[in-house]
């Protein structure tokens, strides 16, 4: 396969690229993408090794959503790296990226009130800022689709141990073989919805100013960077997306400040999800370049890129990576398909985006001819 031109823009986002203490073979990143295929204990199985294992071409994977406790839990068959079987399960994927060639993180997550009592240990009501419902469902086996529950507020003395959740977490998964570890302060989860006064009515130190409400996620920040180093910590936002019930009145200021205090702490990258998440890029006003001026690292751009759109923020400069969700998810040699301009798969009408038995809609997406 011949090499492309250098003089073209299309090869900046081939071209190699350091993040961190690592290389990425490319510029190109796969999206974490639940997926709810978690074997019983919440482990990676077989079939997940082989799933990450194909996608090992992309520049970097971020791996799904991780639950940082038993708390933390929200959604069926999701996997945790919290117990010795899961770090065990993950190692075995890494282990297999590796041997291909990849790099791999793990996103880190605490799904906060986006949870029902069944996921709970104990029964208990999940927890979040305030005791405000969230206007979203859950998948329950045996069930089906339910509202989540109602949470109740953390006490301020709480939050300590969940930000020592998220450290342990963060050493687990270099035990388990990742490069580093991506946070995900996004999409209306626990730290997110610490971040915005929808769903923050709070009034101690973590409620009400900007600053109150963001210093949760920088104490989480700050914990696992102590732990695992800043060359191999990223974090996700999400400051427009309304998804998981998520609101905020004032998300330019707010997430300024954000990253103002990030980039203090010198995260490896920040991962930012322009517009919708899976939906409308310009749902509402937003100045994403303003974010940018503010953070010195590696920014990572999201949200229904095709390779056009990447090609033009990567060789602009306008973005240092850029990751792909649903196109990684059906084509796992995305990076060979953009570079000779080869057709693409589509998601499969008959297969489950989440959840689901066996390889189908999961790990036979057919990749090009060797």
């Amino acid at each position: 396969m011949a090499a492309p031109d250098p003089t073209s823009p299309d090869a900046a986002l081939f071209q190699p690229f350091q993040l961190g203490g690592i290389i990425l073979a490319n510029r190109m990143v796969m999206a974490p993408l639940t997926r709810n295929r978690a074997e019983a204990g919440n482990v990676p199985g077989p079939l997940t090794i082989e799933y990450y294992a194909q996608r090992a071409s992309v520049g970097l994977i971020i791996a799904e959503a991780t639950q940082v406790s038993a708390q933390a839990q929200g959604y069926n068959a999701t996997p945790g790296v919290h117990n010795p079987e899961q770090i065990a399960g993950w190692k075995k994927v890494t282990d297999e990226v590796h041997a291909r060639g990849g790099r791999i993180f793990v996103q880190l997550w605490h799904t906060g009130r986006m949870s029902h009592t069944a996921f709970q240990p104990g029964e208990l009501a999940p927890v979040a800022p305030s005791a405000i419902a969230a206007k979203a469902k859950t998948y329950i086996p045996g069930v089906g689709y339910v509202d989540t529950s109602t949470p109740r507020a953390l006490e301020t003395d709480e939050i300590a141990g969940i930000v020592n959740d998220f450290r342990t977490a963060a050493r687990h998964s270099i035990e388990a073989g990742f490069d580093g570890i991506e946070v995900h302060g996004a999409h209306g989860y626990l730290l997110d919805a610490f971040l915005r006064d929808g769903s923050n009515k709070r009034t101690d130190i973590y409620g009400g100013s900007i600053e109150n409400r963001a210093r949760f996620l920088v104490e989480v920040m700050a914990a696992v960077i102590d732990e695992i180093g800043a060359d191999k910590v990223g974090v996700r936002l999400s400051p427009v997306s309304p998804v998981n019930d998520s609101s905020e009145s004032h998300p330019q200021p707010l997430f300024e400040h954000v990253v103002r205090e990030l980039n203090q702490l010198k995260p490896v990258y920040l991962h930012i999800v322009e517009g919708a998440t899976g939906g409308p890029r310009d749902i509402a006003p937003f100045d994403y370049d303003a974010l940018r001026k503010l953070y010195n690292g590696v920014w990572m751009l999201n949200n229904g890129y095709d390779k056009a759109m990447a090609v033009d923020v990567v060789a602009s400069g306008k973005a240092d990576l850029v990751s792909f969700g649903r196109l990684m998810l059906t084509n796992p040699d995305l990076p060979r398909r953009f570079k000779e301009n080869a057709p693409l798969n589509e998601l499969f009408k008959d297969a489950p985006l989440y959840g689901g038995v066996g390889a189908h809609g999961y790990t036979d997406y057919p990749a090009l001819p060797a």
